[in-house]
């Protein structure tokens, strides 16, 4: 057992069913082939359990939970720990997590090289292929001239030398602290205020509230986009912190094909997309229903979607997947 298996907590763990598969295989056919009953058994083994690393970030919570119910529902059991990304990433190369829906780009591109090129990990799919991520103002800030980051310390004063950030660790994080501690653009006695997102965001909305000026991480999707009025600054000199155009990538335990290509073809075909995701966001955060409640709701209706996603796939015990998700419908 690796340390991270013994340090991790878990803060859910959901389980409908674990059907029983058994391979009953002829004597005769053992036989001729000279293939063991252990080895001819290993050969259908699939997963019991998903573990999923789950940011706690609202879009990647309810991305996950969306994915759970769906695997719940083809028999697999599943489980969410919340940790952070470095944490996550650690998991998935030491095999003590299977999946990691939030591999934004390009703010994580550092922390996922390395694993990548040594094949820890592995990248199946971009789950959502437009994205974008950076430092944002206010619209007070942006109508007097705040455009660029390479502007804001000329209104240090107004913005309190303080950009708001998300939890510390973040590959967006890193960047803006990067700039601050190389003491570019004139940020180098600027403060990088880390805090969860729902932190931050209230935070924002409190400036917003009293027509203040604040800087702070936005992404997209995200319903801030839709609730405030925010526009992102423009980067200079490739610094990172800025309006990054990326994507968002599934990152899974290297071995996942192996282990189970049923869940494999699952992950590679489940793509959301930035409206989709800013929908269950805006239902998550601003609405605040329960992540299992948006995603039961919207799986309930979008069927057209989730058959797209289970096209090909199996339940544990090989029948067709959408069939059983219509049937637990029901």
């Amino acid at each position: 057992m690796t340390l991270l298996s013994s340090t991790l907590s878990s803060t859910r763990l959901s389980t409908t069913y674990r059907p029983l598969v058994s391979a009953i295989v002829s004597a005769g056919l053992l036989t001729l082939t000279g293939i063991s009953a252990a080895q001819a058994a290993s050969a259908q083994d699939t997963l019991d359990e998903v573990r999923f690393g789950v940011p706690p970030w609202p879009g990647i919570t309810v991305k996950s939970e969306v994915a759970s119910q769906l695997l719940e529902t083809l028999g697999y059991e599943t489980r969410q720990r919340e940790l952070a990304v470095s944490v996550i990433l650690n998991g998935l190369s030491q095999g003590d997590l299977e999946a990691y829906l939030a591999g934004w780009y390009p703010q994580e591109r550092d922390m996922l090289a390395p694993l990548l090129e040594d094949e820890s990990v592995v990248e199946i799919v971009d789950n959502i292929p437009s994205a974008i991520t950076g430092i944002a103002v206010t619209d007070n800030a942006w109508q007097a001239g705040v455009r660029s980051i390479t502007d804001l310390d000329d209104h240090a004063e107004r913005f309190g030398n303080r950009i708001y950030g998300i939890e510390a660790g973040s590959g967006i994080n890193d960047a803006v602290l990067k700039v601050i501690d190389e003491e570019r653009f004139g940020l180098g006695d600027w403060q990088l205020q880390e805090s969860s997102a729902s932190a931050m965001l209230a935070q924002v909305g409190q400036k917003v509230e009293k027509d203040e000026w604040a800087a702070f991480i936005g992404w997209q999707p995200h319903w801030m986009n839709v609730t405030y009025d925010m526009h992102y600054l423009e980067d200079a000199d490739n610094s990172g912190a800025a309006e990054l155009e990326g994507h968002v990538a599934t990152v899974v335990r290297s071995d996942i094909e192996d282990k189970d290509a049923n869940l494999t073809r699952f992950f590679e075909q489940f793509v959301v997309g930035s409206s989709v995701q800013s929908e269950w966001v805006n239902a998550y955060s601003r609405e605040e229903r329960d992540a299992d409640n948006v995603a039961r709701e919207w799986i309930t209706n979008h069927q057209d979607t989730v058959a797209e996603w289970l096209d090909g796939v199996e339940t544990r015990d090989g029948e067709p997947a959408m069939q059983a998700v219509r049937d637990q419908l029901q």
